[in-house]
C-alpha cells in the first residue's frame, strides 16, 4: 500500500448516517482496491468482438464457458488485428490483462495487453486430461448406463433451431413410429451460451414426467464448433441426470466426451432418430411372426395332446372297462363251480365210504349177530357193572343174569352151573 493511499485513507472519515460518503469516494476507493490487484492470466471464450475501422480501442466480451460469468475485455486495436487466423465468436483464449475500474461509469473491465489463441493440440490435451479425469470417477463406466425404454411416452430433443439435427431426428423417429411425441428444446450448439442452455434444455427435460429419453443432437463440425459436448458442466449434468440422455453429435469420426458419458450413443442425428423408437413395420412383422409361432405351437402342442388321449383311450382299459370285471366275473364263476363239483364229488365219495363203513359195521356189529339167533349174557360184578358173560366160572349158583337178545332183554337165575 502506498503512503499516499494510507494519508488518503487516514484523511477520510468512516461513513455513517449523518456523515455519508458521496458516490465519488466510494468509486475511488474500488478503483483504488482493484488497481491493487495487478495483472492477471485469464482465460475464457470470446463472444461479442467489436473492432470498428478508425479506433483505437477494441472491445469484447469474456466468457466462462462452464457458468453464467462473462467480463468485458478492452485492448488496442493493433493487438486484435495482429492475431492471425482472426479471432471468433466461440474462440478459446488466454488473455493477460489488467483489473480496471471506470469511475465515471462505475464499470469493471479488463485492459489486455496480450491475447493468445488456445491451439487445437492444447484444447485437444485438456479434453484428454478431463476424460482422464471422468473416467476415474467412473463416468464412463458401463455398470451405470442405462438402458433405453422400448417404447417411450416421449422424447426430449435438444439440438440447433432449424437445423438438420433436428429435421433427422424427427423424420427418421416419425417414419418409424409415426405416433411418437417429440418435445423439441433448440439451443445454441457452439459458441459460448451452447453449454448453459444446453443444460438448462437437458434439466427441463429431465424434469418432465411425460420424457422417457432425451436426444442432444447435431451435426458435424470443426473441433472447437464440438468443443461444448466436452464440456466438464455438461458431461457431469448428463451424468446426473435421471432420464436416460442419447448422445448423436457429428458424425462417425467425432467422439466428444459427451458420448462416452450419455447412456447411449449414436454415429449420427439419423441413427439417434433410428434408436429411440421402434420400427412399426418391423415390429407388426415381429407380431405377426410370433403369433404364427404361437399358433403353430399351440395347433402342435394339442395335436400331440389329442394324440397321448387317443393312446390312453385305446388302451383296454378304457376302450372296455366292464370286460375285465366281466372276465373276473366269469373266472370267479367258473372256480366256484369247479369247488362246488369238487365238493359234491367229494361228500358223494365220503357218503358211499360212509354208507360201506355203516353197512360193514351193521354186518360185524353185535345187533346183526343177535338177529341170527344169539344172545349176550351178562352178570354182575362186585362193583356192581354190568359184565358180558365168558365162562361159567365166573358166576355161581343162584347168581342173577342178564340175556341181551335182538328185540330186547330178559332176565335169568344161574342153576347148576355146569362145565
Amino acid at each position: 500500500m502506498s503512503s499516499s493511499t494510507e494519508r488518503s485513507r487516514a484523511s477520510t472519515p468512516a461513513s455513517t448516517s449523518e456523515n455519508p460518503w458521496p458516490v465519488r469516494t466510494v468509486a475511488r476507493k474500488i478503483a483504488d482496491w482493484i488497481h491493487r490487484l495487478g495483472a492477471v492470466w485469464v482465460e475464457g471464450q470470446v463472444t461479442q468482438i467489436s473492432a470498428r475501422p478508425g479506433t483505437q480501442t477494441s472491445f469484447l466480451t469474456l466468457r466462462d464457458p462452464a457458468a453464467d460469468v462473462s467480463m468485458t475485455v478492452t485492448c488496442p486495436a493493433r493487438l486484435l488485428r495482429s492475431i492471425e487466423p482472426p479471432l471468433r465468436d466461440g474462440a478459446s483464449v488466454v488473455v493477460h490483462a489488467r483489473p480496471t475500474f471506470f469511475l465515471g461509469r462505475g464499470t469493471l473491465s479488463l485492459r489486455a495487453d496480450e491475447i493468445r489463441p488456445v491451439g487445437i493440440g492444447e484444447l485437444l490435451a485438456r479434453i484428454e486430461r478431463l476424460r482422464k479425469l471422468l473416467a476415474a470417477e467412473g463416468l464412463f463406466a458401463p455398470e451405470r448406463k442405462r438402458p433405453l425404454p422400448f417404447l417411450p411416452k416421449g422424447v426430449g430433443l435438444i439440438t440447433g433451431r432449424a437445423s438438420a439435427a433436428e429435421h433427422d431426428v424427427l423424420v427418421n423417429a416419425q417414419a418409424r413410429w409415426p405416433a411418437v411425441k417429440i418435445r423439441v428444446l433448440n439451443t445454441a450448439v457452439q459458441g459460448a451460451r451452447a453449454v448453459p442452455q444446453i443444460v438448462r434444455a437437458l434439466s427441463t427435460l429431465d424434469a418432465d414426467p411425460d420424457i422417457d429419453v432425451i436426444v442432444i443432437a447435431r451435426g458435424g463440425g470443426s473441433v472447437e464448433d464440438l468443443l461444448p459436448f466436452s464440456d466438464e458442466t455438461l458431461c457431469r449434468a448428463v451424468a446426473s441426470a435421471g432420464t436416460p440422455v442419447v448422445s448423436a453429435i457429428g458424425h462417425e469420426p467425432d467422439s466428444p466426451l459427451l458420448d462416452l458419458v450419455a447412456d447411449r450413443r449414436c454415429s449420427t442425428p439419423t441413427d439417434a432418430g433410428k434408436t429411440v423408437v421402434p420400427d412399426v413395420v418391423e415390429e407388426t412383422a415381429r407380431i405377426h411372426q410370433l403369433r404364427d409361432r404361437a399358433r403353430r405351437a399351440l395347433h402342435g402342442w394339442v395335436d400331440t395332446q389329442c394324440r397321448l388321449l387317443d393312446q390312453i383311450r385305446s388302451r383296454p382299459s378304457l376302450a372296455d372297462p366292464f370286460g375285465p370285471i366281466e372276465r373276473r366275473a366269469a373266472e370267479i364263476e367258473t372256480h366256484v363251480e369247479r369247488g362246488r363239483r369238487a365238493i359234491l364229488t367229494t361228500l358223494t365219495h365220503e357218503q358211499s365210504a360212509l354208507a360201506s363203513a355203516r353197512a360193514r359195521l351193521a354186518a360185524l356189529g353185535p345187533s346183526a349177530t343177535l338177529e341170527r339167533g344169539y344172545a349176550v349174557v351178562q352178570y354182575t360184578d362186585d362193583a356192581g357193572e354190568l359184565r358180558v358173560l365168558r365162562s361159567v366160572t365166573e358166576v355161581g349158583d343162584g347168581a342173577p343174569l342178564r340175556v341181551r337178545l335182538a328185540d330186547g332183554a330178559v332176565h335169568a337165575v344161574v342153576r347148576e352151573p355146569e362145565p
